[in-house]
């Protein structure tokens, strides 16, 4: 009969002791825990996605115009395996890139087409992932150069690519040109639709004029 082994971080879980408050007992503190609590995605950032293509791209927009450059749920790299990626895009290594002080002087000024980083596939596939908007870059996550799985495990915001800051006068024009998550979720419902009818799977090139014309975009 085996024994399991002792659990190293018994002695720190949680055990409620009794405690009153002015003449009231404190509730435990796991009784406010919910499943269904909010991530800090949902409490602090409004989703927008962009598209390079049919490539989908997820843009994190904090109340604070901190905008956190990902992949969408749907993009393809995330089925294939994603086996590198690298700042260094040939003219410029975005890595190198350095901010200082409150208003971010010294940041490369990118564009919405602009190059963040090669992302290779374990199938050989390269993506060009895109600025997806206009704005200062602040930083780009350099763990994802050593560890690109990261991206495929990764909760939603964790694995971004880099960090950009826009104008505030631009702010309103960026939200404009990108995709709610309403219309992105309509958009990807008609391409799998066209793919279902066409019987294909996964990204295809023609997708984008089919599913704008649904739209009527």
């Amino acid at each position: 009969m085996s024994v399991l082994p002792e659990d190293p971080l018994e002695p720190y879980y949680f055990e409620h002791e009794d405690q009153e408050i002015c003449g009231k007992l404190v509730t435990p503190i796991t009784d406010s825990y919910r499943e269904d609590y909010p991530t800090v995605v949902d409490r602090f950032f409004t989703r927008y996605y962009y598209f390079k293509g049919d490539v989908p791209y997820q843009v994190l927009y904090h109340s604070n115009r901190i905008c956190l450059i990902c992949l969408a749920a749907d993009h393809p790299a995330l089925s294939q395996g994603i086996s590198s990626v690298n700042f260094d895009i040939g003219n410029v290594d975005r890595s190198q890139n350095v901010v200082k002080g409150k208003g971010k002087k010294g940041g490369m000024i990118l564009q919405a087409e602009s190059t963040l980083a090669l992302l290779t596939t374990d199938n050989g596939d390269t993506y060009k992932v895109p600025s997806c908007i206009r704005g200062k870059l602040v930083e780009v996550n350099t763990a994802l150069v050593e560890e690109p799985k990261l991206l495929e495990h990764l909760p939603e915001g964790a694995g971004y690519f880099a960090i950009l800051l826009p104008k505030i006068e631009n702010c309103d024009a960026i939200k404009a040109s990108l995709l709610t998550q309403e219309q992105y979720d309509e958009r990807i419902r008609l391409r799998k639709e066209v793919q279902h009818k066409n019987g294909t799977s996964g990204s295809i090139q023609d997708s984008p004029q089919i599913v704008e014309k649904e739209l009527g975009t």
